[in-house]
């Protein structure tokens, strides 16, 4: 059977190429989403600046709620101090350092702030301690031995006893001596400690200027190195996890850091080979207090929160993805093998009619479809881990992914496309070739150069249930005003063009039907071939309807959808910022201490409020189970009212102190939110808190589905700073120069513009945001794919179609007439897949517009409608003229002789 389907394959290499194509370029997306998938599961970030520690002690960084995936906590979550001498004191450890990050930036002669080497401004201050945990340290100088002495990282090119100004933690800009210069000795001198190295205080400078001292007679522990200490330290690591300390907001002490007396994690550096036994000890003595003990690759996951959590974008990713590359990847390798399958239904009827069995037929089909599949699967899988690299390059540089988190490159996910397309391909092939292999041989032969004259009554009713489906899903944007219901829109588009694929055989031939009545006596011969052949291969036509109105459905709603989320998105934003200035500090991880009052004395301003954002997680219930999103949250105080206008429709944002939050109207709504209820969170350091909703607002898809009173978020944030300040003045140009002048006279404070149309969203985005360019991508690769299937398969249907070509002519057809006839023909295919695409995607479109924009259309692109024409009419016309004009080139005997 197998010498049989390659020679077979042999003799329709033209029809097949369609189908190489089409598993070619779904083994391309296929293996990249499969990349991405797996890098978010198990890509590793090196260790960065904790090199050269063997084991670590940290907090979980991550949320597990029950029967779902973990969810990332992107704000540092702390460890207490005094278990670093509990942990000293253990055998075989020969030092335990509790590591604390702090804000600190360097300012350089000029007053400009010099960005930290690969690391992140908001930790980027440490103790001397920390220094044992890097990896082949290389030190010229020595330790900082008073509050004035700092060491820095050798990529800053300062030198021993260089004067510098640093700016630690909100506190004005100091001077500092350089006492030592910090590299590694594995890259030579002169280069970097290594990622997020930082800059290095004295101990007792870190610990005082990050607001971590110990409450008075809570044992050692401010962040060194240290040994013993066994008695207190026992009686804490026994007790509950860090949840119970910083994590519940309880572990307030007299200096006013709702963090004190904590580190952010514990490094150990062991004896040669006790690395295993340390590991093992110390996860006894920490079990059940929430703390994770790390080794080898899982050291990375602890050197920042929020680039570990990186990772769950990659899997949140592609798992959005992987539903809309399955669709559009199965339609068209089905489609693909329809085409090869009917040019091939003389040989299997005759092969039918010489005693071949039904299971025979269906075995020799799918035989020769895997044969093309498997010579296709190896370039396109190769290509897919090729293009994973290309995505993840485009998202580092869009600032989605962080530099430092590599891709995960391993067979699995080589090995689950080859099993999703080998099973496409195969269940594909048998029902192309399901009614051929049932039919008597004579009526299989007889049937095997024309179609069947009624389509099928249960694919008809299906594709109809499916159109019917997608339009009541259509309907989601106006239920729920989010992502999640923007995206429903896409993927009605597309379920209504599978269902258009399934019913389009009965609609085209009642179609051409009536056009064949209604043609006029004097028609010419071209124009009545054309609607003729229409109306007698309605099967044939549909096929490449189908796929040219999907790709003009897929190109409309997804695109459509992104632009009209954006433009909803950028209508709230600027509808509710009041405020005309923002003034931040990327560069230095917080806004300087006293910047707000400072504001407000400018004169001129008439109001000002910090602004911040964190992450929140929100269990809640959906039909009855369990479920937990995460998002986005703003951290505001009252006198947020003055500078933003959320759209409150219940409470005030004037109540918004304390444990307090409030939520949008979608989210009250559908988690039963309203003001008074009080609602269970996940703090970004996971905190778990109990809040009572004190407003509900309309603007969320613009301002985020939740606001949390600065006391609430208060000690759980990383840098534990306002990240900026919205700015509300009488408008007067004497306010804007104050303002310029007060960020001008302050290192690392920026002032940027909030009025409509400048750039700046008030909460905190830019105009464009990186998903943005994400789905604009994705719409690329999605689509070339799709255009390449689609014009491989006109081609292929095409061509097949050289005996009838031939038939004609030998019947005296002139070429002339034949080109027309097929330039007519091509002329309905691409009306009619224009019009159906138009049609299926009308309803979507408008329902999304009217849920987002209040009216019922779109916001986006005016040019994309004519472009989506005239790229649908060209290849219409290209793929059909120039296969047309191969066949023509052919004796028309030698063509009905060979049959091809």
């Amino acid at each position: 059977m197998l010498h049989l389907a390659l020679r077979m394959t042999a003799r329709r290499i033209s029809a097949l190429l369609a189908v190489a194509c089409a598993v070619l370029g779904g083994a391309v997306l296929i293996t990249a989403t499969g990349v991405l998938a797996e890098s978010g599961l198990r890509s590793q970030l090196p260790p960065g600046r904790l090199g050269g520690a063997d084991v670590v002690v940290a907090a979980d960084q991550e949320y597990h709620p029950e029967a779902d995936l973990p969810i990332p906590l992107p704000e540092r979550a702390t460890v207490p101090a005094r278990l670093t001498d509990q942990l000293a004191g253990l055998p075989g450890v020969t030092a335990a350092v509790g590591d604390i990050g702090f804000p600190a930036a360097l300012v350089d002669a000029r007053g400009q702030v010099v960005p930290p080497a690969d690391g992140d401004p908001a930790s980027a201050g440490h103790g001397w301690s920390s220094t044992k945990l890097l990896a082949d340290p290389r030190i010229e100088g020595r330790a900082p031995s008073g509050p004035d002495e700092v060491a820095v990282d050798a990529a800053t090119g300062l030198s021993v006893g260089d004067r510098v100004q640093i700016v630690a933690n909100g506190r004005p800009a100091a001077p500092y001596r350089v006492s030592a210069v910090v590299g590694t000795l594995s890259a030579g001198k002169g280069a970097s400690a290594g990622p997020g190295a930082g800059v290095f205080f004295a101990d007792e400078t870190a610990v005082r200027l990050s607001g971590r001292e110990s409450r008075t007679g809570d044992g050692g522990g401010d962040g060194g190195s240290g040994g013993g200490g066994e008695g207190e330290g026992e009686g804490d690591s026994t007790g509950t996890s860090p949840a119970a300390g910083p994590r519940a907001g309880t572990d307030t002490s007299p200096a006013g850091s709702p963090r004190a007396g904590t580190v952010d994690l514990i490094g150990l550096t062991t004896e040669p080979g006790a690395e295993e036994q340390v590991a093992s000890a110390v996860r006894g003595l920490v079990a059940g207090t929430g703390l994770k003990v790390l080794t080898g690759a899982d050291r990375g996951e602890t050197v920042s929160p929020g680039v570990g959590s990186a990772r769950s974008l990659l899997v949140l990713l592609s798992g959005s993805l992987a539903g809309i590359v399955l669709l559009i990847t199965g339609f068209v390798t089905t489609g693909a093998l329809g085409v090869s399958i009917a040019g091939q239904r003389r040989d299997l009827a005759l092969m039918r009619a010489v005693g071949a069995t039904p299971k025979q037929i269906r075995h020799l089909a799918a035989a020769q479809s895997t044969v093309v599949a498997a010579v296709a699967l190896v370039p396109g899988v190769a290509v897919g881990y090729l293009l994973a690299g290309q995505f993840r390059g485009m998202l580092v540089d869009r600032g989605v992914l962080p530099a430092q988190l590599p891709l995960t490159i391993s067979p699995l996910p080589a090995l689950a496309t080859v099993l999703l397309m080998a099973a496409a391909v195969r269940i594909s092939a048998r029902c192309a070739a399901w009614r051929t292999s049932r039919m008597p041989a004579t009526e299989a032969v007889a049937e095997s150069r024309s179609e069947p004259r009624n389509p099928s009554r249960t694919r008809t009713r299906g594709g109809l249930l499916l159109i019917v489906a997608a339009s009541a899903m259509s309907a989601a944007p106006l239920l729920q005003r989010t992502l999640i219901g923007a995206s429903a829109t896409s993927i009605a588009g597309i379920l209504a063009a599978i269902g258009l694929a399934l019913a389009g055989p009965a609609l085209v031939k009642g179609v051409g039907e009536a056009a064949v009545r209604r043609l006029r006596p004097g028609v010419s011969a071209p124009t009545w071939l054309a609607l003729s052949n229409v109306r007698a291969y309605a099967l044939r036509v549909t096929g490449v309807v189908s796929p040219l109105a999907m790709a003009v459905v897929f190109v409309l709603t997804y695109t459509f959808a992104q632009t009209t989320v954006m433009a909803a998105t950028s209508h709230d934003t600027d509808t509710g910022t009041l405020a005309q200035h923002r003034l931040s500090a990327p560069g230095l991880g917080g806004l300087p201490t006293g910047t707000l009052s400072d504001v407000r004395d400018v004169p001129g301003v008439r109001a000002a409020a910090p602004v911040s954002t964190t992450t929140v997680a929100w269990p809640y219930k959906q039909f009855g189970d369990a479920a937990t999103e995460s998002a986005s949250a703003m951290i505001l105080t009252p006198a947020a009212a003055d500078v933003l206008d959320l759209g409150v429709r219940e409470g005030t944002l004037a109540h918004l102190t304390g444990a307090t939050v409030a939520v949008s109207s979608e989210v009250a709504r559908w988690r039963g939110a309203e003001t008074g209820r009080h609602v269970r969170l996940i703090l970004g350091d996971g905190a778990q808190v109990d809040a009572r909703v004190v407003a509900v607002y309309d603007r969320g898809l613009g301002f985020g589905p939740v606001v949390l009173s600065r006391d609430l978020a208060a000690g759980h944030t990383t840098a534990g700073l306002d990240q900026s300040v919205l700015v509300r003045t009488d408008g007067t140009a004497a306010a804007e120069r104050g303002l310029s002048a007060l960020a001008a006279s302050s290192p690392g404070l920026e002032l940027s513009n909030t009025t409509p149309g400048s750039g700046a969203a008030a909460s905190g985005g830019s105009d464009t945001p990186p998903e943005v360019w994400i789905n604009l991508a994705v719409i690329v690769v999605l689509l070339a794919y799709l255009l390449l299937s689609i014009a491989n398969k006109l081609v292929a249907a095409t061509a097949q179609r050289r005996t009838e070509i031939a038939a004609l002519r030998l019947v005296g057809t002139t070429p002339r007439q034949i080109r027309a006839m097929m330039r007519r023909e091509a002329a309905v295919i691409a009306t009619a897949a224009l019009t159906t695409g138009l049609l299926l995607s009308a309803l979507p479109l408008a329902l999304l517009g009217q849920g987002f924009l209040n009216h019922p259309w779109p916001s986006g692109p005016t040019w994309l409608l004519p472009a989506t024409a005239v790229t649908v009419v060209v290849m219409s016309f290209l793929t059909i003229e120039l296969p047309t004009r191969q066949s023509l080139r052919r004796a028309p005997a030698e063509a009905v002789r060979t049959g091809a």
